[in-house]
């Protein structure tokens, strides 16, 4: 998608911070209030927007520790690659998935209280399910960036 000067203006601003009036949102990106408003409801209707969150702080919800696990299933019919989705899917500790190229199927973000509480969910989901082959974990030991904002 190609964006006006103006409108990358926006989004970066939006990026930034979601929770700003429409009038902060105008002044900073150098757009008529109406239009920052119009422009808000496009990027919605087509999907650019998403949705509007908050940010939380990992430690001080209770999931300081971030794991990277990738996965490998035990086969790859249609009937597995469907119902590992759905298994993942069930879980909020899993924060992201993704199929990737390489050796293993899929690449986790996992976050959880710590080690103890990351062994009690392994446990009693993704080892027990006979989808799943393998598991390999990687504890995150510090985080260097994190940003949600996309590039424009």
């Amino acid at each position: 998608m190609k964006f006006s000067d103006q409108e990358r203006a926006l989004l970066q601003v939006l990026q930034a911070d979601a929770a700003l009036s429409l009038a902060d949102v105008a002044a900073q990106s150098g757009m008529a209030t109406s239009t920052v408003w119009r422009k808000v409801q496009e990027f919605e209707k087509l999907g650019l927007i998403r949705g509007r969150v908050a940010l939380l702080d990992p430690a001080k919800a209770d999931a300081r520790l971030c794991v990277f696990a990738t996965v490998r299933l035990a086969d790859h019919a249609e009937a597995s690659i469907n119902g590992f989705a759905t298994v993942i899917r069930a879980y909020p500790q899993i924060m992201e998935a993704h199929a990737i190229s390489g050796t293993a199927d899929y690449i986790l973000k996992i976050r959880c209280k710590d080690v103890e509480a990351y062994e009690g969910f392994m446990t009693h989901t993704l080892l027990r399910s006979p989808l799943v082959k393998s598991v390999v974990s990687s504890f995150s030991l510090k985080e260097l960036k994190y940003t949600t904002a996309l590039p424009l």
